[in-house]
């Protein structure tokens, strides 16, 4: 019994460590948040760009941040740092649902795809985001996503 627990914690540690990084009380937060007053940006992605491709979010501010793949390939929307300064409340898909998680740490946009994220920005920081398809990012598929 003792190595099982000794095994089981050796596996969860790195995973409550993950965890740690990204806004603890983020449930809490998306609760508290005024949704009627939810800002809405589109980003369009295109070969090799998204436009536009620098945001600016104000902290405590909900928003739906509409992602729209207009180009001739799949592309992602990576942004690792970004998702760690938010509070998610979900991500949707208008044609196939949603998916609800504590956080993400990329998200994938098939060819004419569109989701939606909705998030409370908590951490203010200046955080790049970046296409980790092939060299989309080498292109030029990059940019900056800025919490005040």
């Amino acid at each position: 019994m003792k190595r099982f627990a000794t095994a089981l914690c050796a596996l969860l540690l790195p995973i409550c460590g993950f965890a740690a990084d990204y806004i603890t009380n983020a449930g809490d937060i998306v609760k508290a948040a005024d949704w009627d007053k939810m800002v809405t940006v589109t980003v369009e992605m295109e070969e090799f760009a998204y436009e536009p491709g620098d945001l600016v979010f104000k902290a405590g501010q909900p928003y739906k941040l509409v992602l729209k793949n207009s180009g001739e390939k799949k592309h992602y929307f990576t942004a690792p740092g970004f998702y760690k300064a938010i509070a998610t409340r979900k991500v949707q898909s208008n044609k196939d649902g949603e998916i609800k998680a504590p956080y993400f740490t990329a998200i994938e946009l098939m060819v004419g795809g569109q989701l939606d994220l909705y998030f409370v920005p908590v951490t203010k920081g200046e955080f790049p985001v970046y296409c980790t398809i092939d060299d989309h990012r080498e292109q030029g598929m990059e940019g900056s996503l800025t919490i005040r």
